[in-house]
């Protein structure tokens, strides 16, 4: 079904970057990026998922890009590999501890770019639910506009142009990202517009932005952590440091509005090994030490203690060619 719906799609040139290759971070930089990731969470008051095609791999549905993506495989002339249909895919991990980060308060927004239709189907609100390409599950009345969810896929992909443009602008992933102040991108290389700048929108807020993926993105200079590593993965370690469970999926079932959340979970209080951070910072409180080395950075930087590693490797440049510290050295 992954490769009939992309042999449907309408002719796009613009398709990005195929087939990069896929980068993991070991597992003690993965453990301390997902503690970060955690406290950022749970510190945050307002914050908005993005999920892309690279959520669904898990299930058996390939996604575009990656190694063994739809597109990469069709610039290789090679048919994509297909596991599962549409219809007996079952949502993944991430899917679940979606469901239970909007359950506890911690998640606002789901803006998704997939129309696999797993995050429905997972029991996720559709109020807080943005599917920007659709979802072939979906099917809409075009007289009064009320939507069915079906059991099995859509025959139909897509509507075709008619050239009227609609007046009424919802904009419902926009204007959540407009009002985050933590932006969350799981499993999306971010090349698609306009759904790979929305994340943009909180950055341009004043907010935070967190990339996970495997494969390079467009915006990872814009990011302030990002994380490369199975979305899975991270979404279970992630869980486990906020002190939540992973809900079992038991069977699709559709959600219109979200229920009253339930009480938000304590602060993270498992910490990552704090080693490497030691070994850094150890140094430091010795340097301070010798008096005449801190006064005379002083008197060549008026911002003082704002930078003091700086001083640190300044001040022996003009105490090595005095006499008084030969005399020093000598006597012992």
């Amino acid at each position: 079904m992954s490769v009939n719906y992309a042999a449907g799609l309408s002719p796009y040139a613009d398709k990005g970057k195929c087939g990069l290759p896929e980068i993991f971070d070991p597992p003690e930089e993965l453990e301390r990026k997902v503690w970060e990731l955690a406290q950022l969470v749970w510190q945050s008051s307002n914050v908005v998922f993005h999920t892309g095609a690279g959520i669904s791999t898990a299930s058996g549905i390939p996604d575009f890009r990656g190694p063994h993506g739809v597109w990469t495989m069709e610039e290789r002339g090679l048919a994509p590999k297909f596991d599962t249909t549409f219809e007996s895919a079952r949502p993944t991990q991430t899917h679940m501890a979606l469901v239970q980060l909007e359950r506890v308060g911690l998640l606002r927004f789901l803006v998704s770019q997939n129309v696999d239709g797993l995050h429905v189907r997972s029991g996720f609100p559709r109020d807080k639910l943005a599917e920007l390409h659709g979802n072939m599950f979906v099917e809409e009345c075009v007289k009064c506009k009320t939507q069915y969810v079906r059991d099995t896929v859509v025959g139909s992909m897509g509507l075709k142009a008619t050239g009227r443009l609609c007046t009424v602008a919802k904009a419902r992933g926009l204007r959540a990202c407009r009002s985050a102040d933590l932006s969350i991108t799981l499993g999306t290389s971010l090349q698609i517009r306009p759904s790979g700048n929305l994340p943009l929108a909180t950055k341009r807020r004043g907010g935070r932005l967190v990339i996970v993926n495997l494969q390079p993105t467009k915006h990872d200079r814009h990011a302030d952590l990002r994380i490369h590593g199975y979305v899975d993965e991270v979404m279970t370690r992630l869980m486990k440091h906020l002190g939540l469970e992973i809900p079992a999926w038991d069977g699709p079932h559709v959600l219109e509005r979200a229920l009253p959340p339930l009480p938000r979970p304590p602060a993270p209080k498992l910490e990552p090994k704090e080693e490497a951070p030691t070994q850094l910072n150890g140094p430091a409180p010795a340097s301070p030490k010798p008096e005449p080395s801190t006064e005379s950075c002083a008197q060549h930087n008026g911002s003082g203690p704002a930078s003091p590693k700086r001083e640190r490797l300044d001040s022996p440049v003009p105490h090595r060619p005095p006499k008084r510290v030969k005399a020093e050295v000598a006597p012992s």
